[in-house]
């Protein structure tokens, strides 16, 4: 698989709460260069990061992130804000105690209100598999397909692990035929992009990709002008 066709499914992130302006605009020019998906950044940074990106580089950002268990209010209220920043992208995080409460009905309400609040902009729905059961992550694909959010979204990076390729199968196998796919946390290699393209995957949520061909093309660099 061509490198151009990996890393135009490659959301570069940069979430971290010491993130400094310097290192988001390191991940942005990062972005703009490799023609990234997007740069998923943190709310806070949103509006300098669309004023300095002019429209080069799609800007996504987190709601809700990383627990999920805001009110719905709250959670509609940051996502007007990001837009109103600019963010190009949404993506949220569910409760994940209502799931446990089978609160299925509050749970596609949020997801919809949120859908609402985002207009024409993309919505991503985190439902954090790595504290699911099977039976709750196929549920979350029936719910997100019934709210028309845009994608489903493995994990926020931030619990106990991220994406596995058996969860993507899982996915695939119960989203409707419009619900895309993004898996994110812990992909660390080339192989592993890869493997979730071809499982189905439109984005992938991660900083390392770009690192690794950075670091490819330098070490080709230094390769190039070596002399013997």
């Amino acid at each position: 698989m061509e490198i151009g066709k990996i890393l135009s499914c490659v959301d570069h992130t940069l979430l971290l709460q010491t993130s400094t302006w310097e290192e988001i605009k390191e991940i942005l020019d990062d972005g703009i260069k490799y023609n990234c998906a997007s740069a998923c950044i943190p709310p806070s940074f949103v509006k300098r990061a669309k004023e300095y990106v002019d429209d080069k580089l799609q800007i996504c950002t987190v709601i809700g992130f990383p627990n999920g268990y805001s009110t719905t209010s709250v959670k509609i209220f940051e996502t007007k804000d990001a837009i109103a920043s600019g963010a190009d992208e949404i993506d949220m995080v569910i409760n994940i105690g209502d799931l446990k409460d089978k609160r299925y009905d509050d749970i596609l309400n949020e997801i919809k209100l949120i859908k609402t609040a985002c207009g024409d902009k993309i919505l991503k729905v985190i439902i954090e598999t790595c504290l699911l059961t099977k039976e709750e992550k196929i549920k979350m694909c029936q719910i997100v397909s019934e709210s028309k959010a845009d994608y489903i979204k493995t994990s926020t990076g931030f619990s106990k692990s991220g994406a596995t390729k058996e969860d993507i199968k899982l996915f695939s196998e119960h989203i409707a035929p419009n619900i895309k796919m993004k898996a994110a946390g812990g992909i660390s290699s080339l192989d592993d992009a890869i493997d979730y393209i071809e499982l189905g995957c439109s984005r992938l949520g991660t900083s390392r990709i770009v690192k690794i061909v950075k670091s490819n093309e330098q070490n080709k660099s230094i390769s190039n002008d070596s002399t013997y």
